[in-house]
């Protein structure tokens, strides 16, 4: 049994996206996959499913003062393995996970490019630990650029 995946390995440049201006969850999923798919780490429908699975399956989480989103989809759009993550001028609305009727309005989102469903469900564990600490999400949130957001997350061995 190999160890959780720390979240680092799967952190790559061209999906951080920190302190960008997306208005909408469509146009975050639209830049996030048009990126990836230039990358060639996804198939086309990659942006497809992840729309259609968040609208099934919301994953918007309220943490105290702060939103969070982990959309995902299904492991055979994903080419190379990788988590986006993206930090908004101003928060994207996500339906709950808990209750799709609320709102969470998400500061920082984690798009899961998973493509082993154990690879996943451990990645998720993981992020739900570093969610539930208040501390370091308010850091990564606060961070103004690329080498700040990693570096919180190599200072926190995440």
């Amino acid at each position: 049994m190999e160890e959780n995946p720390k979240l680092s390995t799967y952190l790559k440049k061209p999906l951080l996206f920190i302190q960008a201006s997306m208005a909408t969850q469509d146009e975050l999923f639209e830049t996030i996959s048009q990126a990836a798919l230039e990358l060639g780490w996804t198939r086309a429908d990659f942006l497809q499913r992840i729309k259609e699975r968040e609208q099934s399956f919301p994953t918007g989480i309220q943490l105290g003062k702060a939103g969070a989103a982990i959309p995902h989809t299904d492991a055979e759009c994903v080419l190379q393995e990788f988590v986006a993550v993206v930090t908004n001028k101003s928060p994207i609305d996500f339906s709950s996970m808990e209750d799709p009727e609320q709102t969470v309005k998400a500061d920082i989102i984690f798009i899961l490019g998973l493509n082993r469903p154990h690879a996943q469900l451990e990645m998720l564990q993981s992020l739900i630990g570093l969610l539930q600490n208040h501390i370091v999400l308010q850091q990564l949130i606060d961070s103004t650029n690329t080498n700040e957001f990693l570096e919180t997350i190599k200072q926190n061995q995440l």
